[in-house]
């Protein structure tokens, strides 16, 4: 890097959020501002949960973050198009004002979440800003990227987490107290989520947030495929643009802890009955005929000794672990933190997937990733393939290798609730 070049970077210090004009339904104009809603695009469950989606009201966002066509090029413009269409149509209304937003999500088991929406400047990994944890699928990057380049927009934010302490407590009080105000919309998710958004105009709340994030590092939750979109098309167009910046939802997790999950491996055309016959003297396979419930307590059990997973699709559950010493050391690479070399993800991405199964885990016809425990068992029930669940890692151990820039294994995590796709959206042209 050259002089200048570095200390253009290093000028920067923290989190940099800029108020924005959102994007929103009327909600005189759709069913129900729930009906329109949906979960990220890598978590809907084709093709049953987009067909869902897609019936429960004609301007539901699936049509934007997941267009149907025959061709990628015909879906990112019939997205254009559907896009454009609602905007005329007022269907979509932009904000008076730009802002910030509050968002808020509660379920029925004391789960709140709290969090500031606002365009984050998009900075380079150097500049250890924002912290991918997780490695990206080139081909997925591809595919969002060309979906907002044919949009002009930033269609659902990304999930960052941060660490509050005594100097974001400014931040903290006046999110508290914008939540006891009335929101700008309020709805409840067939998840069982409610959501309430609240904008932020005034300059000196603004100011607020503004001094107490740029102070602090951010760790992506949900989202690293859209954040590396984001530095891909920020470097396609001359600065200053819009596309400097990324619509992203900052959590402190310090106040507001995020649930952390698993994300599942469903194998599309490798039998249940031939992945345990290769395991053969490899790892122990202990067959459980038992409910996914006491499946899964039985993984967690396991996973406190050592790598473990649970492999399902013949109507039975087999737990999978014990791997064999000489196996991991001649597959997993030696050149990694030890806490990296013994994820569950990286033994079953090194050693099963690439040296046990041979699947290339960036082969979108053989290996599918879901988040959702129950629908990946009945899909590959219903498929003949095989599911793969895995255990969740610890929020703690994802911050920690951040740290050192190591990424995890794609798709390691699922950390959440995540934000509900539809209730603001970034228009980039506006």
């Amino acid at each position: 890097m050259n002089t200048a070049g570095h200390s253009a970077a290093t000028a920067h210090r923290g989190l940099e959020l800029t108020p924005f004009r959102g994007l929103r339904y009327d909600p005189d104009r759709v069913g129900s501002l729930a009906a329109v809603t949906s979960p990220p695009y890598d978590v809907v469950v084709r093709p049953d949960g987009l067909h869902h989606l897609e019936s429960s009201d004609p301007h539901n966002i699936v049509r934007l973050i997941l267009p149907q066509a025959a061709t990628p090029s015909a879906r990112n413009e019939q997205a254009a198009v559907t896009l454009r269409r609602w905007l005329s149509e007022g269907v979509l209304t932009t904000d008076p004002e730009p802002g910030l937003y509050v968002y808020e999500q509660r379920d029925g088991d004391g789960m709140l979440q709290r969090g500031i929406i606002g365009a984050l400047r998009v900075s380079d990994p150097a500049e250890q800003v924002v912290l991918p944890h997780e490695d990206v699928m080139p081909h997925v990057v591809a595919d969002r990227a060309a979906l907002m380049r044919a949009t002009s927009a930033n269609l659902e934010p990304l999930l960052l987490t941060y660490r509050g302490d005594d100097s974001a407590t400014a931040t903290a009080d006046l999110i508290e107290r914008t939540a006891g105000r009335p929101p700008l919309l309020a709805t409840t998710t067939e998840d069982g989520f409610s959501h309430r958004l609240w904008s932020l105009t005034a300059p000196a709340d603004v100011a607020t947030i503004q001094t107490d994030l740029a102070r602090h590092q951010a760790l992506i939750a949900d989202g690293h495929h859209r954040w590396a979109t984001y530095r891909r098309l920020r470097a396609e167009h001359p600065s200053p643009s819009p596309w400097d910046h990324g619509l992203v939802l900052l959590v402190d997790t310090a106040r507001y802890p995020l649930r952390v999950r698993a994300i599942h491996r469903l194998l599309h055309d490798l039998p249940v009955d031939a992945a345990v016959a290769a395991l053969d003297g490899r790892f122990r396979v202990h067959r459980l005929d038992v409910p996914l419930p006491e499946a899964l307590e039985a993984l967690a059990d396991a996973a406190c000794a050592g790598n473990a997973f649970l492999l399902a699709g013949d109507g039975s559950f087999h737990l999978v672990d014990r791997p064999d010493p000489g196996l991991l050391a001649r597959t997993v690479p030696a050149d990694r933190p030890a806490a990296w070399r013994t994820l569950d993800a990286t033994v079953l991405h090194a050693t099963l997937l690439d040296h046990v199964w041979h699947i290339p885990e960036d082969s979108p016809d053989r290996i599918a990733y879901i988040h959702d425990t129950a629908a990946t068992v009945a899909k590959a029930e219903r498929d003949g393939g095989t599911a793969v669940l895995m255990h969740p890692v610890r929020e703690e151990v994802v911050r920690d290798l951040a740290r050192q820039g190591v990424t995890m294994p794609r798709k390691s995590t699922s950390f959440g609730p995540k934000p509900a796709s539809g209730l603001v959206l970034r228009a980039l042209d506006l």
